[in-house]
């Protein structure tokens, strides 16, 4: 058990000058802590209870009553040199670690702590050091894809110019599908995040099916028209350019920002377009969808309605993503075009150089 103290004794003056220091919003939070634990102490309250109350350790307490009552108000604001208390890695060692990060791990896909270590001789604190010093991260990892079409900075242009530039009495329109997005119902209820817990979710789900959603965002106001189907072939892409130059007004031309996927280039698409004259299809190059706006609003589809979203059915998930084309084109916002074309290019160029150099 451990024994009680006794009241810490204190002047007036030195009362007053503390409660001053807590009352002062311009006090650094360090002095107050230390200062309510020494008025704590003065109210004759156990060195335990004053822990509790002020959410610190029993031995900061005791270590602050016993430093007020050697030097007084002055020593709650003095702060000890902290010495190092591990001796410091030999530059030879960290450039060690340093290389053998950048390199493969034997036997592994990935550099672990536990594993530099025991490989370097040093421990795992210090292995995670000289990674934060560093700025070497090896749990994580970017994906990326460099488009290795002869025409990219043709095509590149040539979608750029229409959000940039858009031809006059035209409409520039971003058409793509998000194929097989799965209606998943929870196989047991989650519980509601409250304070001190987040929300849970099983991580096992049963499928309920399928749906495609046919999208393409109106550039200019940022509406979008949308359309879910069974399937994405070319009859139903077909079905939805009906869908949309039924809704178009007659006069206007139509410019489309498609990718390179096969439905897309099929001859039954071709004719069509042959059939209406209005309509021209831009190809962005190929392994560089990320061109095409709609992208931005299927990543803002699957973010905030379908990652965590419960479907019973395939009808569901289909109210719910028209519920969300509905809010889009309630409140629209035009698609602006920020990148400077000449940074892409450089950005494009970097990365063939880094893959060349490499292989």
């Amino acid at each position: 058990m451990w024994a009680i103290s006794a009241a810490l004794a204190m002047t007036p003056e030195a009362r007053q000058e503390l409660e001053r220091l807590v009352r002062s919003g311009k006090t650094e939070q360090r002095v107050v802590l230390r200062a309510r634990i020494v008025l704590g102490a003065v109210e004759g309250k156990s060195n335990n209870a004053l822990a509790k109350e002020l959410s610190t350790s029993r031995p900061t307490v005791i270590d602050w009553r016993r430093r007020f009552a050697e030097g007084g108000v002055k020593a709650l604001d003095d702060d000890r040199p902290r010495g190092r208390s591990f001796p410091p890695l030999a530059h030879a060692k960290a450039a060690e670690i340093i290389t053998r990060t950048q390199s493969a791990p034997p036997q592994a896909t990935q550099w672990s702590c536990s594993r530099m270590a025991k490989l370097c001789g040093v421990s795992k604190a210090s292995v995670q050091r000289v990674w934060h010093a560093n700025g070497l991260k090896p749990h994580l990892l970017k994906t990326f894809k460099l488009s290795n079409d002869p025409d990219f900075i043709a095509k590149l242009e040539d979608v750029v110019g229409l959000y940039m530039n858009p031809p006059d009495h035209a409409l520039v329109f971003c058409i793509d599908e998000k194929s097989q997005i799965q209606a998943l119902d929870r196989t047991q209820p989650g519980l509601p995040m409250k304070k001190g817990r987040a929300g849970t979710m099983t991580h096992d789900y049963k499928r309920n099916g399928t749906t495609t959603l046919f999208a393409a965002l109106n550039v200019l106001d940022g509406t979008v028209i949308g359309r879910n189907m069974q399937r994405h072939r070319h009859q139903e892409f077909v079905r939805f350019l009906n869908t949309i130059e039924a809704q178009v007004p007659v006069g206007k031309v139509i410019h489309a920002v498609v990718d390179n996927y096969a439905t897309h280039k099929h001859p039954r698409v071709r004719r069509w377009l042959a059939r209406h004259p209005r309509w021209t299809f831009h190809f962005t190059p190929t392994s560089a969808s990320w061109l095409n706006a709609v992208e931005g609003f299927f990543a803002k589809l699957t973010r905030q309605r379908l990652k965590r979203g419960v479907f019973q059915s395939v009808v569901d998930l289909q109210l719910a993503i028209n519920r969300f084309v509905a809010e889009t084109n309630a409140d629209p916002k035009p698609f602006v075009w920020t990148a400077d074309p000449k940074r892409v290019l450089a950005a494009v160029k970097r990365g063939k150089q880094a893959l060349e150099s490499i292989h």
